[in-house]
Parts: structure tokens; C-alpha cells; sequence
């Protein structure tokens, strides 16, 4: 198993890097990074090509994986993801966004506890009534080997994670109304507001 930081978004309505805000003296992605490595997982911080300086200054060069090019038509998360993946075939992977800087390590600890108990399925997230968290969830390596077989027969209809859940045997576990502020994320700087 190892952790992915989601940073590779274009922060198009926050209009600055997500992951490079800073929270006191560390970026949201080192937050996150943080969180998972608790976990005693190695880490790695999935970016774009134009991101690759900036975060360069911030982890170490064998912790970056960049968009693979090779991934035409995919994008998103999805394809953040699936390019660690590609990097990494044999592993299972914790994901989590960097705009998720209220997570907890307990809520993480709560999901890899789940999946480690729970032999066979694909993934597992948190769901709150009708909302899943794509982005806080374990995704097997075999379940996005599947993905990655559907892209290639060019039969992967949408990008979104939530569809991908859907190709997958996946578990919902539920969000504790106490937890639910861990789960928010901030994509404009009016939420940052709030």
C-alpha cells in the first residue's frame, strides 16, 4: 500500500496551486502527505508537467509522479491516479486530495482498518446520504488494472471517479455526522472564507 497526494488539478477557481496554500509554516499538500505517511505509508505527490518545479522544493524527486502523457483523453484525478499506477502496478493506493486540509489521520486510519478487513473488493470510500468521497479512498491495484484495461478498449466513458467506483466492487462506509467537516474541500477562495 502506498499514499497519494492529488495535486495535480489546475486550481482553475482558486486561481493559485491548491496544493502550494499554506497552512502556518506547511502547504496543504505537505499536510496531507503528513497525514498518510502517520499511516507508516511511503508517500508519493501526483502533479502535473507544469507543476514539477514548484513542488520539487517541497518533496523529494522519487515522491513526484507526473501525469503520464501516454494516458491521452484521460483526465482529472482519474488520471493523476492511474498514472501512479502505471508507476506502480502491484500496489494498492490510499488516495487523497490536497484540498482536503481538515482530514484527519484517525478518519484514514478508520478506512485502511476497513479495507484491510474487508478481502476482495476493489475500493472503499466514505459516503455522507447520497455524497461519496472519491478522494479520500483505497483503490486496489486490481481494480485500476480493470480501469486501465477499459481505457485501453477505449471503452472508459467518463473520467469521473465516481463512474470508476461504479466499474468497481466497491464498499461505502459512513461519514459520522461529527466528521463531516473533514471531508470538506475548498476550491475558490470564497471557501476559504467560510
Amino acid at each position: 500500500m502506498k499514499g497519494v497526494v492529488l495535486c495535480g488539478g489546475h486550481s482553475s477557481r482558486m486561481k493559485k496551486d491548491k496544493g502550494l496554500l499554506l497552512f502556518r509554516d506547511k502547504t496543504w499538500a505537505q499536510l496531507a502527505e503528513e497525514k498518510l505517511s502517520a499511516l507508516d505509508l511511503a508517500t508519493i505527490v501526483s502533479i502535473n508537467p507544469s507543476q514539477h518545479t514548484s513542488y520539487h522544493i517541497h518533496f523529494k524527486a522519487q515522491q513526484l509522479t507526473t501525469d503520464n502523457a501516454e494516458l491521452v483523453g484521460m483526465g482529472g484525478p482519474l488520471l493523476g491516479l492511474m498514472s501512479v499506477h502505471l508507476s506502480l502496478p502491484s500496489e494498492n493506493l490510499l488516495a487523497l486530495a490536497c484540498d482536503m486540509p481538515n482530514m484527519q489521520v484517525k478518519i484514514l486510519r478508520e478506512l485502511l482498518n476497513q479495507f484491510n478487513e474487508t478481502p476482495g473488493i476493489q475500493a472503499i470510500c466514505f459516503k455522507h446520504q447520497n455524497k461519496v468521497e472519491p478522494l479520500c479512498a483505497v483503490y486496489t491495484a486490481s481494480g485500476l488494472g480493470k480501469i486501465f484495461d477499459i481505457y485501453q478498449k477505449k471503452e472508459l466513458k467518463k473520467n469521473s471517479m465516481m463512474y470508476v467506483l461504479e466499474l468497481l466492487d466497491a464498499r461505502y462506509l459512513v461519514i459520522e455526522n461529527e466528521d463531516i467537516s473533514c471531508f470538506e474541500n475548498f476550491n475558490s477562495a470564497s471557501d476559504l472564507m467560510n
